[in-house]
């Protein structure tokens, strides 16, 4: 992929700042061991219809033991989201988050229309759900405590979410995608050129699982928003809080070093990178992945039962 002359000049900047430290004791028994029982407050999972929009989409929500409030993760499937990451979400339910996991209308059998607009929407909407005092009690979840973590097209939502929203504790990018890569470039006059060159690109990630779209809707939709989308403007947004930026070997490292790069410039101190030498999902590194997450995510957790 051909990078925007800005970002290609920002990866040149960028240098990890995570070097696979060794995980502490509790990360690694929250990924390799059960906790205690709690008869009192016990380990718990929901499912339950997020309201959004007109919509009711599928959730679960995989709730820690214990009385006290826990931090809660919002954690965002990708395009179309074959991968979920739910070893994650227990791994961080043993560590004493709850996680929160839906599917984005028009995805996996929930309804509505599937968008990329729709897909930010949907993550807003969820976060609202768990700053709900009503919710929080009955989840037993701190709504002050909120962090993202999103994986490839998650990693956009987590990333576009969570720079608009000051409150978000933490964001975790696992293989963020750019959605708009070579389309920052796209003139006005290309537009009926490269609409069909991004619809092929997107059908080849595959749609089954997709409602009430086509690659031609999102391609147009990519196009339409690709001023508002490039990820390194979001840069001096995401310098007030501690974000992870995951890569692998799939590709969009550059796009996510050069995010790295720009929040390093606007003046933040508190990102870290990790690259995994693995597949888009991460597939042989499992328990690294979730050992950097757990790992950077751990300051924000209280120590207090």
């Amino acid at each position: 992929m051909r990078l925007h002359p800005l970002i290609a000049a920002l990866v040149l900047l960028a240098t990890p700042t995570l070097h696979a430290q060794q995980p502490s004791a509790a990360v690694m028994a929250a990924i390799t061991q059960d906790p205690a029982p709690d008869k009192a407050n016990p380990a718990r999972f929901e499912t339950f219809q997020l309201p959004s929009h007109g919509a009711l989409l599928n959730a679960i929500v995989y709730v820690a033991a214990g009385p006290s409030s826990h931090p809660t993760v919002v954690l965002l499937h990708g395009f179309p989201g074959n991968e979920k990451n739910l070893d994650l979400a227990q791994s961080l339910r043993r560590a004493g988050w709850n996680v929160l996991f839906f599917n984005y209308r028009g995805s996996w059998g929930s309804p509505g229309e599937f968008s990329f607009t729709h897909c930010l929407e949907d993550a807003q909407t969820a976060i609202a759900y768990l700053r709900d005092p009503a919710n929080a009690k009955r989840l037993h979840s701190d709504p002050a405590n909120i962090a993202l973590v999103g994986h490839s097209m998650g990693g956009f939502v987590a990333r576009y979410v969570g720079a608009h929203d000051p409150a978000i504790k933490a964001i975790v990018l696992l293989s963020a995608a750019d959605m708009v890569g070579r389309a920052a470039k796209v003139t006005p006059e290309m537009e009926t050129m490269a609409i069909p060159m991004i619809a092929k690109g997107l059908a080849a990630e595959g749609m089954a699982p997709l409602a009430g779209t086509s690659p031609e809707a999102l391609a147009k939709e990519v196009l339409a928003n690709r001023a508002d989308w490039t990820p390194v403007q979001l840069a001096p947004l995401l310098a007030t809080r501690p974000v992870l930026v995951l890569t692998s070997d799939d590709g969009l490292a550059p796009s996510n070093d050069a995010v790295t790069a720009a929040i390093r410039q606007a003046g933040g101190t508190r990102v870290q990178t990790l690259h995994l030498t693995t597949d888009h999902s991460y597939s042989g590194q499992r328990i690294a992945l979730q050992q950097a997450v757990l790992t950077f995510l751990a300051p924000l957790k209280p120590t207090t039962p």
